[in-house]
């Protein structure tokens, strides 16, 4: 009885906004004409600071309308839950203009006569991934201009109401929002919307989306971009079309435009690097059953009659070389002359991406009219936490003015602090990583003893080997330990970050970027280069084995090689990130709106206005794009620096970024408010660090080759100790095993039985035998092998390096056709400047204005015919 009192007296609400005649899903004020750009809520509770919070929102409204901008408030009574107020915020023709001119936000003047590209052959065949032209180009191309408001006739000023897209709309009234004033406190002059959202004073601020995402809005008016977006972007069954970036970056901004162009590009490349990595696999299956090592290691006369060393001291017992057959076999998917092909080819994929990138980035510049962008003048401008921080002011070399800045003492005092926290976090992280390696040594000789002495786990040992049971769990811990070390660096980050007080917002990202970078580097990758290059190759030998921390033996690799564990230690790391990842972006926002909209269920869709509807959604904050990029980046790392030992990465790669796009689409469009436009030019600082990887995976990839996987020895053997014309690769094993006197084992390495008084047992290593001279001491095939792995590294990297820098040479950074374009707007542009100053110095003229002399008509001529003549 109690629920329909309320929702009776909920209908007597909404009735008398419905007398109105106002679409609950309208975006414009009561008046049906002035377009909501922006809104903010609050809620009015009685709490001690109630006063001033009231006293803030007073002055910083007064101060809004001061600025030109136009106010409706919804009292609380007409919100859904009775308790919140919302203010509709709108931007009249004069305030739009005004800071049009301020931000050099780019206006059309004359539709571009510039032929289109020519048509591609393969359109018919792409076809069926094309999007309708109305979905990927939703406005004509025109010539544009910084705008300025004593030349408004030059303008294509159809609609004073249409001129400015929503997305400058709503850039324009948060530049206004960001820096408006709302008093002084602590004789501190305080502003900004981001201080009001911090202390309280309002809960929310976002511009509206312009319908439901689900049905196009009933409003004519509204272009209903979030519904064509959702319709042909969002969802997945569209996974195979192409991205409307024209209506992404319209919509949205260039920001987000210029990441999900990149997304999508980085996605195209994949799929090359995914069926060279696939084609390498298959080699390698359909070669295991020639591969000669893993027929000698399964083979009884030969893998059965060898009898290997304990894997651990005193609790392990001798075992036969036969024992780990499939894991052998399994080794050599990876293992193979495929290998070192794929990695020279992904040295030279990486550079192709890059540079391809770059000619698609300057495209996408021209097309979007940011050719003459630098930086959006808003990122090069002070941030408002640095100009309410800094007390001290100095003048401004270039503008002469007086502007906050922090003394040099301070900066060094911060950067310390900061330093030292970033240096402790990167040394937890190494702890943490030395702590699995602790648990790896603990438990292998838990997992030997267990699987020689069960007598259930004995149909699985050929393939789960103490090597692999240790490793799959050690990589499932690690990565529970990198997943909790992300959750609490996040917040160190961004708090060291805001600690330094950097000067813009460019600085901010930056400075944010490097540390979060830095941090996730050694965090998702520091398990994988210990696997890569440290396990196995300290081992000692028996009866002089190397101990950590004097207690645990370090571990060995299998005798087919450690190239499989990294690949195990790679697949779990990677695949477990990408599908926690797409949970963490996909099912919490989307659980989280559901809770908050339960409340809701009880009264009809229709009665919530398009501002609650929106204010129930999650924020997409300023970080939002930096998490996806990192995301990526990581990803990107992944598939360069470790491809060598496992093909299928960029496979695994490809398969997530088809599910990432639509994730993030889907997300963005329906379960985030709409984010605030914003201008980008490229992808900033992350180039770099893709630069920087880039380069390092031919590193890591040629040690990968050389001193991980197996195939420099046996390159060596093939080529320098073969005995055998018709079978160069027979006695290969026999070959890599070194003879240990089991005598000769000191009290705490010798096994505590010998049940078949076995007299010598083999180790992977090249030392002499016992009855030698130069007893346990290193052969010289060790040297030659360690000489050949050198001169591998070396030679590959040149390789590599020559053949990454010859392409980066050739392939020019701006295409050909777009330079052209470029110079041809210039050229346009400036003439139809030059021509309409003319015909305005002519009126002044003919009016007879003295300031119009002829002298200035000439000049003016001139200046058109210099600009011809360029």
């Amino acid at each position: 009885q109690q629920s329909g009192r309320k929702y009776n007296l909920f209908l007597k609400r909404r009735l008398r906004i419905d007398k109105r005649h106002q679409s609950k899903d309208s975006i414009f004020f009561r008046d049906g004409v002035r377009r909501i750009d922006f809104v903010l809520s609050y809620v009015d509770d009685l709490n001690k600071e109630w006063e001033k919070k009231l006293e803030r929102r007073k002055e910083f409204e007064s101060n809004l309308q001061k600025a030109g901008l136009e106010l409706e408030t919804e009292d609380k009574k007409e919100s859904e839950d009775g308790k919140i107020f919302f203010v509709k915020i709108h931007a009249p023709w004069e305030v739009l203009i005004t800071y049009a001119e301020v931000l050099n936000i780019k206006v059309p003047i004359k539709e571009n006569d510039i032929p289109s590209m020519v048509e591609n052959p393969l359109d018919c065949v792409l076809f069926p991934l094309r999007l309708p032209e109305k979905v990927m180009h939703p406005e004509p191309d025109y010539f544009t201009a910084p705008f300025s408001k004593d030349k408004q006739e030059l303008y294509l000023i159809n609609d004073e109401s249409t001129f400015f897209s929503p997305s400058m709309r709503n850039r324009i009234v948060n530049y206004i929002l960001t820096r408006c004033p709302y008093g002084t406190e602590e004789g501190k002059k305080k502003f900004g919307i981001k201080r009001l959202l911090n202390n309280g004073t309002y809960t929310a601020a976002y511009p509206l989306h312009d319908c439901q995402y689900w049905k196009k809005a009933s409003d004519p008016n509204c272009d209903s971009e979030r519904y064509t977006l959702y319709m042909e972007w969002a969802r997945f069954l569209r996974f195979y079309k192409e991205q409307p970036l024209d209506l992404i970056r319209k919509y949205y901004g260039e920001k987000i435009g210029i990441y999900f162009a990149w997304l999508g590009f980085y996605t195209e490349m994949l799929f090359l690097a995914a069926v060279v990595g696939l084609i390498c696999f298959l080699y390698g299956l359909f070669t295991m059953d020639e591969n000669m090592s893993s027929k000698e290691i399964c083979d009884p006369a030969i893998g059965g009659e060898i009898i290997m060393c304990p894997l651990c001291d005193r609790d392990c017992e001798y075992w036969r070389l036969n024992t780990t057959c499939e894991s052998s076999q399994y080794s050599h998917l990876f293992d193979n002359v495929a290998t070192l092909f794929f990695a020279i080819f992904m040295g030279i994929w990486v550079t192709l991406f890059l540079e391809f990138w770059k000619r698609r980035q300057a495209r996408l510049k021209y097309e979007w009219d940011l050719v003459d962008f630098e930086e959006e003048q808003q990122q090069l401008q002070l941030r408002p936490e640095y100009e309410a921080k800094c007390t001290q002011k100095k003048r401004n070399p270039v503008t002469q003015e007086m502007e906050p800045y922090l003394p040099l003492t301070s900066q060094a005092v911060r950067f310390c602090i900061s330093g030292a926290t970033v240096l402790f976090w990167v040394s937890l992280i190494i702890a943490s990583m030395i702590a699995v390696i602790v648990y790896r040594l603990a438990v292998y000789a838990a997992f030997a003893s267990l699987m020689e002495n069960t007598q259930t786990l004995q149909p699985i040992s050929g393939l789960l080997t103490p090597q692999l049971a240790t490793s799959v769990t050690a990589s499932c811990l690690n990565f529970v330990i990198i997943m909790i070390l992300n959750f609490f660096y996040e917040r160190i980050a961004i708090w060291i970050t805001d600690m330094e007080i950097p000067r813009t917002h460019m600085e901010y990202e930056n400075r944010l970027t490097m540390k979060m970078f830095l941090f996730q580097f050694v965090n998702y990758y520091s398990s994988c280069f210990y696997v890569a290059f440290f396990k196995g190759k300290f081992v000692g030998y028996p009866g002089a084995y190397t101990y950590m921390f004097n207690r645990w033996r370090n571990e060995e690799c299998d005798p087919a090689g450690c190239l499989i564990e990294l690949t195990t230690q790679l697949t779990i790391v990677m695949a477990g990130k990408q599908i926690w990842g797409n949970i963490q972006e996909a099912i919490v926002p989307w659980i989280c709106n559901w809770w908050g909209r339960r409340k809701a269920r009880n009264n009809p869709e229709n009665l919530y206005s398009r501002w609650e509807q929106d204010h129930d959604l999650q924020t997409f904050g300023a970080l939002g794009l930096f998490y996806e990029y990192l995301e990526m980046v990581i990803q990107f790392g992944f598939i360069t620096l470790f491809v060598a030992s496992f093909p299928l990465a960029p496979l695994l790669a490809l398969m997530n970024n088809i599910l990432e796009i639509r994730v993030d689409s889907w997300k963005l469009t329906t379960q985030y408010r709409r984010p605030v436009a914003a201008k980008a030019h490229s992808i900033g600082v992350w180039q770099e660090i893709l630069n920087g990887m880039a380069i390092l995976s031919v590193v890591t990839n040629a040690f990968i080759v050389a001193f991980t996987s197996d195939m420099i020895p046996r390159l060596v053997y093939y080529y320098a100790y073969s005995e055998n014309e018709d079978s160069p690769m027979s006695g290969y094993i026999n070959n890599s095993l070194s003879v240990f006197q089991i005598s000769d084992f000191p009290e705490r390495n010798e096994p505590k039985e010998n049940p078949e008084n076995f007299v010598i047992c083999r180790y992977r290593d090249y030392r002499y035998p016992p009855d030698h001279e130069r007893k346990y001491l290193h052969t010289m095939q060790f040297w030659h092998i360690l000489a050949a792995k050198l001169a591998f590294i070396i030679i590959m990297e040149h390789v590599v390096f020559i053949v990454k820098f010859f392409v980066a040479w050739m392939i020019p950074d701006v295409p050909a056709d777009v330079k052209a374009k470029i110079k041809r707007e210039k050229y346009l542009t400036q003439k139809i400047l030059h021509e309409y100053e003319l015909e305005k110095l002519k009126e002044r003229l003919c009016q007879g204005d003295k300031r119009a002399t002829e002298k200035e008509f000439i000049a003016t001529e001139g200046r058109m015919e210099l600009s011809r003549a360029m």
